[in-house]
């Protein structure tokens, strides 16, 4: 009851832009009394919100905490149903191992997890994300599409597509997509992201997707063995970005491509991923368990998965795999 009524007021807030909003205007709406409202703006204050209060005016929200907290996603966030439901910790081992929890506890389509710090996130493969504290996005999302196992990991290529366009929406810089699952700005690691899959034979129960954007961090934030390889929005950028603004635009892109995924199927998010693909048109060479193929990057099929055309012209179906472009 308390997190609806808090749920309640910032979306007072966020609809009010930058007026002020009266007590009791707050309390009509959102349907508690006016202690209450008071009482909720001082919790809210206790999290790192400021806000100037004017008497017969009311209150507006100046300032909102640099910590990512559940109430600032929810203020001003345009997704329908993706984020509405939030859990939120300060410290976590792996986004992913709590989604997975709450996935089993039947948490509705569009959860969120959220930590600002995770101690053993992984990647692709069980490699080791690095997830310092406060400096970058570390979240998981929770899916229940009706489809078959097949097609889960486009999802996968879906969010990537709307990470890219979101960082675009804030920043006017492009990254580029690097198949399968990594985001790179200036050729350097920006984003990656994990998708697992919960299923029955013929369905799909879940599809839990890891993100993790480096947004904050400093060259000094990075163990030795990464400096030279993964980079962060604000290293390339010159300047430090609000968190919680990018994860906002990160889930309304998501939303609004995974429902017209849902709609039209994967044509339009096939045309959108190739173009922004950094290997289509390059040489690469695929590293797999099994061997290794170098060719030509010819794009992806309607099921996600790579094309690499050899030396000999024979096409190659890549579905899981390492990646280095050809220098």
């Amino acid at each position: 009851m308390q997190t609806e009524l808090r749920k309640k007021l910032l979306d007072v807030f966020s609809t009010s832009e930058d007026e002020y909003v009266s007590g009791q205007r707050l309390a009509d709406l959102s349907g508690c009394s006016r202690t209450a409202v008071w009482k909720h703006i001082e919790e809210l204050r206790k999290e790192g919100f400021e806000f100037e209060a004017i008497r017969r005016k009311g209150y507006k929200i100046i300032h909102t905490p640099e910590r990512v907290s559940a109430d600032e996603i929810r203020l001003g966030l345009k997704a329908d149903f993706i984020g509405r439901h939030i859990h939120y910790e300060e410290s976590v081992e792996s986004t992913q191992k709590i989604a997975q929890r709450l996935v089993l506890e039947e948490a509705p389509e569009g959860t969120i997890v959220i930590a600002e710090e995770q101690l053993a996130g992984k990647g692709r493969m069980g490699r080791k994300w690095h997830s310092p504290k406060y400096s970058g996005i570390w979240m998981s999302v929770i899916l229940r599409p009706n489809l078959p196992p097949a097609k889960a990991p486009q999802l996968t290529l879906i969010t990537a597509v709307a990470i890219v366009q979101a960082i675009e929406e804030l920043t006017n810089v492009t990254p580029q997509i690097k198949w399968p699952n990594d985001i790179l700005l200036n050729g350097k690691k920006l984003t990656g992201i994990l998708t697992e899959m919960q299923a029955d034979a013929d369905r799909i129960i879940s599809v839990i997707i890891g993100i993790g954007i480096n947004v904050n961090q400093q060259r000094e934030d990075y163990p030795e063995e990464l400096e030279s390889i993964a980079t962060s929005l604000s290293i390339e950028l010159g300047k430090k970005l609000e968190r919680a603004e990018l994860i906002k635009e990160v889930l309304y892109k998501l939303e609004k491509l995974y429902l017209l995924y849902l709609d039209k199927g994967f044509y339009p998010i096939k045309l959108l991923w190739e173009s922004y693909a950094i290997s289509i048109g390059k040489n690469i060479t695929a590293r797999m368990l099994t061997g290794s193929i170098t060719g030509k990057a010819k794009g992806i099929t309607e099921d996600g998965v790579l094309i690499i055309e050899d030396d000999l012209g024979e096409l190659h179906h890549v579905y899981s795999a390492d990646i280095e472009l050809e220098k």
